[in-house]
């Protein structure tokens, strides 16, 4: 196990990044990445009496705001490093698509009950899976031993400084979109699982865009995030929760992106997964974007009213779009027969 030690601390670190990081990640991402767009909805101005935009990462490599930090992180690494990965989906995809990329040998640790089409993704881009059962067994002890028969380095999905900085390249394409078209947002609201982008957002944009106020939006039942910040100390969720956030599971905010969050955020909301289906189904019929459940919840956040923005200039980031077609499809309906 001592090799398994040494990978486990070779991606772990007390510092969190700095814009300085989250810009030279931006580089690293050049050409990899793609620069998705801000994008404006008559409709959702007319609902909110506000200005909304969309940061749509579901148009991003992979279907998620992922391959940001994988990529970010696995280009500094040597040439021919094995990787090993724990994730319910996007972050796999990340890392297979990221080891695709760089030529590194990849296995990544997803629970059973993940979306078939997370799954079948991850394997697409060439990496090894390795299936557990969440309710019975810990994908970190199973990633430790993968690692150690690997004698692999372990890519964590969020408290990982080169993960963090990653992932606010997102923030930091806000912020710059933002200025290029004279608009001065006021509040952002951003998805919540560990808290990796968020985190990284949060240090782009509140370097850049001092007055802005960030909130975290997390499902019912699995809002760590929100009660960390009200009490200041991390907070678990209660075991026996459910969501169809599939991606927003984490039982508990990240050391790292915790400490960035309870400086920087002004907040945490939390939606039901109803709500979150009737933003799914918004986006799909108004917006004409397909969202996973996950990256839905900060528009459901807006449109269930949790923060009221009227007069405001408000961004919203969908984090993916990674969906089986039978949990989209029973969204649509459940929003229908609402």
């Amino acid at each position: 196990m001592a090799v398994a030690s040494e990978a486990l601390a070779t991606t772990r670190s007390n510092e969190p990044p700095g814009l300085a990081a989250i810009e030279a990640a931006a580089r690293r991402l050049a050409g990899h990445a793609v620069v998705t767009p801000l994008l404006g909805s008559r409709d959702l101005d007319a609902r909110t009496g506000a200005r909304v935009l969309i940061k749509p990462e579901m148009l991003q490599r992979t279907g998620s705001f992922k391959f940001r930090g994988a990529f970010n992180k696995m280009s500094q690494l040597p040439k021919g490093t094995s990787v090993v990965a724990f994730s319910s989906g996007n972050h796999a995809q990340g890392v297979a698509a990221a080891a695709q990329l760089l030529g590194l040998p990849a296995a990544i640790v997803m629970p059973a009950d993940a979306p078939a089409i997370k799954i079948a993704n991850t394997r697409s881009y060439g990496s090894d899976v390795v299936i557990y059962d969440r309710h019975r067994e810990d994908r970190e002890k199973i990633a430790a031993r993968v690692a150690a028969e690997r004698n692999a380095t372990i890519v964590r999905p969020y408290d990982d400084p080169d993960i963090i900085a990653g992932q606010g390249t997102a923030g930091l394409e806000i912020a710059q979109q933002c200025r290029a078209n004279a608009i001065t947002p006021d509040v952002v609201l951003v998805p919540a699982g560990g808290g990796g982008l968020i985190a990284g957002c949060a240090t782009a944009l509140s370097a850049l865009m001092p007055a802005l106020k960030i909130y975290s939006v997390e499902p019912s039942g699995f809002d760590d995030t929100a009660r960390s910040l009200a009490a200041h100390a991390r907070v678990a969720n209660q075991p026996g929760a459910s969501t169809i956030c599939d991606a927003l599971m984490a039982g508990t905010p990240g050391e790292l992106t915790f400490a960035v969050n309870d400086r920087l955020l002004a907040g945490g909301l939390a939606v039901s997964d109803a709500e979150v289906q009737a933003a799914m189904a918004y986006a799909f019929r108004t917006l004409k974007l397909v969202v996973e459940p996950g990256g839905a919840v900060a528009l459901a956040a807006l449109l269930a009213g949790k923060l009221d923005i009227a007069g405001r200039t408000a961004v919203i980031v969908c984090s993916g779009g990674n969906v089986d077609p039978a949990t989209f499809c029973r969204a649509l309906e459940a929003a229908a027969s609402s």
